[in-house]
């Protein structure tokens, strides 16, 4: 018979090892593979909350104390949005802070462009951020804060993205006069009536931290707001 010689068994180790080395290997490479798109996956979502938020909120600050029937007397309290403004000087930008902004604006009515009044939908809006929390809300016609961007902790859905800009020490909004010269926030409320620019800065991060850095993922995002009607005498 012819003599068939077949592997040893330190060849069978070594190749089983060299296998298994393999195989590891490319686990690894597929496990770093899904933590670098789980990351990625994570930093899209919160730039789009933060680049969508920051949209809207500057498209309705830009409209601040806008009244096409000039209207006199129409600027509302906004804390509660019955009384009418003490500080009708104010216009449209009834509180201005750091962290928190209350705008007005006549853009509806049952017939048209305005009617000379604050009754209906989005005219009275407030944003605030909830530095604690790390999130903001949104308050139309003082309906009840609601989440904006972020979101409460106990919230019971899972939220995406952190507002972090007090952790960088970063205000929310900036004021502006038609000098350029920033407004200090020691001469608000009184400066309102003297606001020509508006600076939004939005620090934002990912909830969930990423696996491949164990670090959350950090963007900030900011925009230039001209109120043009809040300079209308």
């Amino acid at each position: 018979m012819k003599n068939t010689k077949g592997f040893t068994l330190v060849e069978i180790l070594v190749s089983s090892a060299i296998a298994m080395l393999m195989l590891g290997t490319i686990y690894l490479a597929i496990q770093s593979a899904q933590r670098s798109s789980s990351g990625m996956e994570r930093k899209v979502t919160a730039q789009h909350d933060a680049r969508g938020a920051l949209e809207i909120m500057a498209m309705e600050i830009r409209m601040a104390s806008y009244n096409p029937t000039f209207a006199t007397g129409m600027w509302m309290n906004p804390t509660n949005c019955v009384a009418s403004s003490p500080n009708e000087t104010y216009k449209g930008i009834q509180a201005a802070t750091a962290s928190s902004i209350s705008v007005e604006m006549d853009i509806c009515c049952t017939a048209g462009d305005g009617d000379g009044a604050l009754n209906d939908p989005n005219e009275i809006i407030t944003y605030n951020y909830v530095t604690a929390e790390r999130y903001i809300t949104r308050n139309t016609n003082c309906g009840g804060a609601m989440p904006f961007l972020g979101d409460a902790t106990a919230a019971t859905t899972p939220r995406t993205t952190r507002v972090i800009n007090t952790d960088l020490g970063m205000p929310l909004f900036r004021y502006y006069d038609g000098a350029g010269t920033e407004i200090a926030a020691a001469s608000l409320p009184a400066a309102i009536p003297n606001i020509r620019v508006i600076d939004i800065a939005l620090a934002v991060e990912t909830e969930e931290i990423d696996p491949s850095t164990g670090q959350r993922r950090r963007m900030v995002y900011s925009t230039r707001v001209i109120p043009r009607n809040h300079a209308i005498q």
